[in-house]
């Protein structure tokens, strides 16, 4: 059975309307996954401005990555409500979601191995169509398609492996790849699972500073493990403990936390 949804165009100008009322880019209320007894995610709370940089964080098993799934529409709520710059998003697939302007990167790398970074990227610039997956039917890129890959492989730093088989490629590059495979869509919320999952030193530092050269209109949520360098990006940190929100702030106020401190902190100290 077919379910009826309003039009792609319908969507879009309902959330602009909405958005230029001054709603929040995305915005939490009481959003909870239970699991039988388990609450995985319980009674969150969260308000995430336009053009924000805010990050989420916790200890294993906090809840972060079930967070995600319930904001991206992979798990549906248990309770509360998901709203998308204004839109009640709650009952939305995660393909209408991201038609919304919604993208989300993963903690393992999900690019197309087989396929060049152009090839890649192509795919995800013409999943947008109405005809999608069109990829071998028009197999060279459009005028318009190939300004749009360049401006994505210099933005994430791949412009060298442009013809270059993702399997050929290095796991940092691949994963700086899909971070571009992600913004081919023109989200106007990215999801960042946990981007410098997997890298070695020397290649965090290179995409810590492509997240930061993102558009500043992006509106950026992101889960990092690590530490320093959630607290880097981000202008506002959510902090989760068994599901729940434990502090909510700056960078600053959440290192100087005393309850972060024994709980998140102390908990890596001790699992190091």
């Amino acid at each position: 059975m077919t379910a009826v949804t309003p039009t792609d165009a319908d969507t879009t100008a309902a959330l602009a309307v909405k958005t230029s009322e001054g709603a929040w880019a995305l915005e939490l209320q009481g959003v909870s996954r239970h699991f039988g007894a388990l609450k995985a995610v319980d009674a969150v709370a969260m308000k995430v401005a336009a053009g924000a940089r805010h990050a989420v964080i916790g200890p294993n098993g906090a809840g972060k990555s079930t967070l995600f799934a319930l904001i991206s529409g992979e798990l549906a709520l248990s309770a509360g409500r998901v709203r998308l710059m204004g839109a009640d998003v709650s009952r939305w697939s995660a393909a209408r979601r991201a038609q919304a302007g919604l993208g989300r990167t993963y903690q393992i790398t999900n690019v197309l191995s087989g396929l060049t970074v152009e090839q890649n990227i192509l795919l995800a610039l013409r999943g947008k169509e109405a005809v999608k997956y069109s990829l071998f039917g028009r197999s060279r890129p459009t005028a318009a398609e190939d300004a749009r890959i360049e401006e994505l492989v210099g933005l994430c730093g791949v412009s060298q492996h442009r013809n270059d088989r993702a399997s050929a490629i290095s796991y940092g590059r691949q994963r700086q790849l899909e971070l571009a495979i992600a913004l081919a869509s023109s989200p106007k919320v990215l999801l960042l699972d946990e981007p410098a999952a997997g890298l070695s030193p020397a290649e965090r530092g290179p995409m810590a500073d492509i997240v930061r050269g993102l558009p500043p209109d992006l509106t950026v949520l992101l889960i990092e493990h690590d530490m320093e360098l959630a607290l880097g990006l981000a202008d506002t940190v959510t902090v989760l403990h068994y599901g729940q929100v434990l502090a909510e702030g700056t960078p600053q106020q959440v290192r100087d936390n005393e309850q972060v401190q024994d709980v998140y902190f102390g908990a890596a100290g001790h699992h190091a």
